[in-house]
């Protein structure tokens, strides 16, 4: 029998971890070694005192079926109306025999998509659309400046040396500047003529002002691409209760996870890996499967064993870090004026990208839209996530939760969210490292380190971090599929786990989660 051990209990680990066990026949002994104290990395959710958090806002959706077939086996699509949907009388599409969420919790709600870019204190499509409204919105000349803009990107293209030429040849500098070049730079921390124009070819997957013309003329008929989506799925209790279902599952398989073990150091004898140190332990191994950072994998070798070029390029790989404030309040200021109903009549919006410049607040997640489930009082009460980009270590990392909480306080009433007059109830605040691969500084160089990952035979690395790639999460837990693929049938060629998520086709007619 051989021993996997595995470096993270995100979704690439446990995904990883649990085919392994369904699939070996108990061939393989696997130990999952986490750093911190729950499993699903940032796909996990905090419950906080009965109101819980989804740490970076989740939609279970995919074109792969292998994903959504797994996420199936754990959760099932919901058989009868949720809370929700009972109260405000919508009909959906029910799975026949699926569980009754108002009586089981193991269950996958369907929920509708609704996300909105708030810009000159006004509510606009994301992405953009050709509404009406959203040409009043702009205003007259704001609309023919950016008409103009775009006509003059169809006829002068820019080489797609940068994210901010990707995104002028698409939309035309105007609604670049307007709906993309200051929330990137919120998001990275960086210009993006200073980032790669790969962010954008994984992240917008196609979607263009072609695009969006083309879906305005369709009259109704729904686009395959990824950013308009307009349902998706969801865990009743948030993402968390997807990766714990797993989790439960390769524990009752005979797999171990160990939390707080943060892995320090890799033991390598004659070019194999036979062991991590996390602490002061040892786990020793057949088969090795990362999702650690990999500037931290690379750094926890003996460095003798990693050439200069290596280390520097693992060194200056970046990250952009991040921190959401969840805010209990008892209303909102901004007023639902669409023609979609919610409990109290609150916005219909999982996500609001805030495109002010004058505040630091990047989006707003909305979890009473996300899951009613995640409300402990969800007809009084609305339970915000409030979501900042930062650096680890820099002023608002480094703020004490009190102070952090009154500045995301203060951005609210600045741009109209909430009122002098509105209680907060309840506050909490979580901090997650190294949640954003980026894609500048030494980015370009990355091939030269996955050459050297890739001569321990025995390691596989996989999902977001372990692959410095901005993955969905059906991404990373398609590059686990790829690993215990190669590990089951002895196959040696990695690249089709390193090649998840850079085919073009799927770029452009791929999903969106997360």
């Amino acid at each position: 029998m051989k021993n996997i051990v595995i470096i993270g209990a995100g979704p690439a680990g446990l995904t990883a971890g649990l085919e392994l066990l369904r699939k070996s026949n108990s061939e393989y002994n696997v130990t999952v070694l986490e750093s911190s104290e729950r499993v699903g990395g940032i796909s996990a959710t905090v419950n906080c005192s009965g109101n819980r958090m989804d740490l970076g806002g989740h939609r279970f959706f995919s074109k792969d079926e292998r994903v959504n077939e797994w996420w199936s086996s754990l959760l099932e699509l919901q058989g009868a109306p949720s809370f929700d949907d009972k109260l405000l009388h919508r009909k959906k599409a029910l799975s026949e025999n699926g569980p009754d969420p108002e009586a089981e919790d193991n269950v996958m709600l369907l929920r509708q998509r609704v996300s909105r870019i708030y810009y000159l204190e006004k509510f606009f499509d994301y992405p953009v659309s050709l509404k009406a409204q959203t040409l009043i919105n702009l205003g007259f000349v704001r609309t023919m400046k950016a008409g103009f803009s775009y006509l003059h990107s169809i006829l002068f293209k820019k080489d797609e040396s940068s994210l901010e030429n990707f995104y002028i040849n698409r939309f035309g500098k105007e609604l670049y500047s307007m709906f993309f070049e200051g929330y990137t730079e919120k998001l990275w921390g960086r210009h993006p003529s200073e980032i790669s124009a790969d962010w954008g070819a994984q992240r917008v997957k196609g979607i263009s002002i072609k695009e969006v013309l083309k879906n305005a003329l369709s009259k109704g008929k729904k686009s395959d691409e990824a950013s308009l989506i307009e349902e998706f799925k969801y865990p009743k209790f948030g993402p968390g209760q997807l990766w714990e279902t797993a989790a439960s599952e390769l524990e009752s398989l005979g797999g171990k996870i160990i939390f707080n073990a943060e892995v320090n150091r890799i033991n390598v004898e004659n070019g194999k890996i036979t062991s991590v140190t996390a602490g002061d332990k040892e786990y020793s191994g057949d088969i090795f499967i990362s999702s650690m950072p990999i500037k931290d994998l690379v750094n926890s070798f003996e460095q003798s064993l990693v050439s200069n070029e290596v280390k520097d390029i693992a060194n200056g790989l970046p990250y952009r870090d991040f921190v959401t404030v969840g805010l209990l309040v008892n209303r909102l200021e901004i007023k639902n004026k669409t023609d979609i109903k919610t409990v109290s009549n609150i916005v219909p919006d999982c996500w609001i990208y805030v495109q002010d410049d004058s505040v630091k607040l990047g989006r707003i997640q909305i979890f009473n839209n996300w899951s009613s489930y995640l409300v402990k009082d969800v007809e009084n009460t609305v339970w915000l996530g409030l979501e900042y980009f930062c650096t680890e270590g820099d002023d608002f990392w480094n703020m004490s939760e009190s102070a952090c909480v009154d500045f995301a306080v203060s951005e609210l009433k600045k741009i109209g969210v909430i009122s002098n007059d509105t209680d907060i109830l309840f506050s909490h605040r979580e901090k997650v490292k190294k949640a954003y691969p980026a894609y500048f500084d030494t980015y370009d160089e990355l091939p030269t380190v996955i050459n050297y990952l890739n001569s321990y035979e025995n390691l596989y690395c996989i999902g977001r971090n372990g692959q410095h790639r901005y993955n969905n999460m059906d991404h990373s837990m398609m590059t686990a599929f790829e690993a215990v693929n190669n590990i089951l049938t002895g196959k040696t060629d990695k690249s089709d786990i390193w090649n998840v998520n850079t085919e073009k086709e799927y770029h452009e007619k791929g999903q969106c989660n997360g």
